[in-house]
């Protein structure tokens, strides 16, 4: 059965347009094969990209049906990654569908950040053609055109094994078990090319139909004779998944080695099989260092699997197990387990449960505490190793371990210094995970608020909108939701309450919202304001909108196509209370309506009406665009003018590890694909702007 997909899309729905994105967000992998498999995905929405008059610009992303090195047509984006956007698109000469990735030109500030970039895709495309296995992802062709290289490979209906661990939360050890067999015989394919993929993660793990895995996105691999990338001191690779000597070496490229994906997908077992981080931490600094220095959280749930799982995840990378044994002993758990069949899906029993009027068990992972599953039976463990419980003393490392991991690991946390730097702003300051480096650690803030209320605007299209049905939707929507699961929330424990410019700070005051999403601008004033207004504190920006005007397509006495008319004139020019236009616009000159309401609406309203003295609305460009979408006939935006806006989070500054939890999500959100997916999904249709902006700098959260 074929999957519902999203407005807009390709009829062609047996190619399969599948939309495998990871945990947070971003796409899995790249990558797509054309098989006649029956689970297709939904790709994100992504708006068909205009032509610009930019030549550097179209050849970074060109419109639907442009042809590649006379070849390859594109038909329509299936998506973006923070290292590429993927095209299905037709190879002409073979008359087959293949997926198609392009360097995204947009990101190269400068030529120099440009030609690391395609020496970037370059690289990728190298890595994968020295590879061939079922288990690997397969590359076709490279194509360079202009500023842009090109990567053809085979179109994959798939999901990533992050979507798989999402959804379930955990997985069996037999499936677990299987899966890891299907990876493990392609890093070996990978490492006896001489290659080290160096980002062996759920996310990069993809599924062609049923549980068949593909190991894909090769964009950080390294290989023999293979020009660095990195600088001295530069750490490349997601952080939960480097291998310990990775880190404070002068070279992480002379430092990966085969060894370094074996731990990598160690950690990657450990995960599907418990559902948690095997060094689950508050900041990343910290995961850092216990991978370097502390034993990974006992296995509760890991039966046979603890054995293979521990040994991969030796410190000392000499003493790591070979892919060779971990695929022996990963066939022996399946042997073991073949006589039983699975034990029942994690959210099937958590459903029965709750039926039945039972209590979930808590687990300690990052799933919301009130959505925890119990443990499912797994078959028995292989000897001598012997099953974890929660009750049972925390498994040691044994001591010649131990003298090998201290001689390894005194040098990397002597080298992290860098790493801790980076993340503390100054002595004490929090950093991401709202630590402040001395005292005890903060409760997360899902402790002591099981249902997370954010305070959100009711009458903005395609940022914040309140539907017929009582539901609200749009980008900052979106991006609360993305921030509350990071933090532990599920969708159901996020509760929206409707706020103003003129009550927001008020409500957030009083306690009745946690956080204010609502196109708060970041300011001083705000920062520091005394009552009535109240201070808050803020966590951002996670969006930068510019100055803008909105007036009628047919003007009430003269046609209206520069905001300077608005100020020669002296038309009345309507914004809302409260907001930084009240103080803004008569400061540069323009004649502010002298009774202002509490929203847009009014103003809009009034602009509408014939009988009114208003002429023009004032305030960011991206909130006019929704209200032109609406009504294109009647409304108009005018090109934005000098200043911007950067939206943040705002809570109560009493709630100090709340900015913690907040910032670390934000970084999140911009640093693992998940802001490019939400601006293609709500602002791009607004602004008519396919490429977004440049991400903006969380200046409110330490660096």
């Amino acid at each position: 059965m074929h999957s519902e997909g999203t407005a807009g899309r390709d009829s062609d729905h047996g190619q399969g347009d599948g939309s495998p994105r990871g945990a947070d967000g971003g796409l899995a992998g790249d990558f797509l094969r054309s098989d006649s498999t029956e689970h297709a995905q939904s790709w994100p929405e992504t708006q068909p990209t205009q032509e610009s008059s930019d030549p550097s610009d179209q050849a970074a992303a060109p419109a639907p049906h442009h042809v590649i090195d006379g070849r390859y047509e594109l038909l329509h984006s299936l998506g973006r990654g923070g290292m590429g956007e993927v095209w299905k698109a037709l190879d002409t000469r073979l008359d087959r569908h293949v997926a198609v990735k392009g360097l995204l030109g947009r990101d190269a500030i400068g030529a120099a950040t440009q030609e690391q970039m395609m020496q970037r895709a370059r690289r990728e495309a190298a890595a994968i053609a020295k590879i061939r296995h079922q288990n690997v992802v397969a590359v076709h062709d490279r194509v360079e055109s202009g500023n842009q290289v090109w990567i053809v490979m085979d179109l994959l209906n798939a999901r990533s094994l992050a979507d798989l661990m999402r959804e379930e939360q955990r997985l069996s050890v037999r499936r677990t078990a299987a899966i890891g067999l299907q990876v493990l015989g392609g890093l070996r394919a990978v490492h006896e090319a001489r290659v080290v993929h160096r980002d062996v993660k759920p996310a990069n793990i993809l599924f062609a139909k049923d549980d068949f895995a593909i190991l894909a996105d090769f964009g950080i691999a390294t290989f023999d004779g293979a020009a660095p990338l990195t600088r001295a001191g530069e750490l490349i690779g997601t952080y939960k998944y480097l291998a310990p000597e990775l880190l404070g070496q002068t070279s992480q490229e002379s430092a990966a080695t085969p060894a370094s994906d074996l731990w990598s997908l160690g950690v990657t077992l450990y995960e599907m099989v418990e559902g948690r981080h095997p060094f689950d931490r508050p900041s990343e600094y910290e995961v850092l260092v216990a991978a370097c220095q502390s034993d990974p959280l006992p296995m509760e749930h890991g039966g046979g699997l603890a054995g293979v799982v521990g040994r991969l995840m030796h410190k000392d990378p000499r003493r790591r197990l070979s892919a060779a044994s971990a695929e022996d002993m990963l066939r022996e758990v399946l042997r073991n387990s073949a006589a039983k069949p699975d034990p029942v899906p994690v959210q099937e029993e958590v459903r029965k449960e709750a039926e039945a009027g039972e209590e979930a068990e808590a687990e300690p992972a990052e799933a919301p505490a009130a959505a925890q599953p119990r443990s499912s039976p797994e078959p028995p463990p292989l000897p001598p190793q012997k099953p974890q419980g929660p009750q049972e003393p925390k498994q040691r490392i044994r001591a010649w371990q131990k003298a090998s991991a201290a001689v390894v690991c005194a040098a990397l946390v002597a080298g992290l210094g860098w790493f801790a730097v980076d993340r503390m702003n100054g002595d004490g300051e929090p950093d991401a995970g709202g630590r402040s480096g001395q005292g005890p650690e903060p409760e997360p803030y899902i402790k002591t608020h099981p249902i997370l209320k954010v305070g959100v605007k009711a009458d903005q299209p395609g940022l914040s909108e309140k539907t017929k049905d009582g539901k609200y939707r749009g980008y900052e929507i979106e991006v609360a939701h993305a921030i509350a699961r990071d933090m532990g929330y599920s969708r159901d424990q996020v509760a929206f309450e409707p706020v103003s410019s003129e009550n927001r700070s008020t409500i957030l005051q009083k306690g009745d919202v946690d956080l204010v999403i609502a196109t708060y601008s970041i300011t001083e004033e705000r920062k520091h304001a005394k009552a009535p207004d109240y201070s808050v504190a803020f966590a951002g920006p996670y969006y930068v909108a510019s100055r803008s005007f909105m007036v009628r397509k047919k003007a009430k006495t003269v046609s209206i196509d520069d905001s300077r008319m608005l100020r020669k004139e002296q038309f009345e020019v309507c914004t809302a209370r409260s907001s930084t236009y009240e103080t803004w616009l008569p400061k540069a000159g323009y004649n502010m309506t002298g009774s202002l309401p509490n929203g847009y609406d009014r103003c809009v309203r009034d602009l509408l009406d014939p009988r009114s003295s208003v002429y023009a609305v004032s305030t960011d460009d991206v909130i006019l665009a929704g209200f032109v979408k609406n009504n294109p006939t009647e409304l108009k935006r005018l090109d934005s003018g000098p200043g911007a806006e950067g939206y943040g989070v705002a809570m109560n500054p009493d709630e100090k590890g709340l900015k913690g939890e907040v910032c670390s999500s934000l970084k999140k959100i911009m640093t693992d694909g998940v802001w490019e997916q939400l601006y293609a999904r709500h602002l791009a249709p607004l602004l008519n702007r396919t490429n977004p902006p440049n991400k903006p700098k969380l200046a409110e959260c330490p660096s």
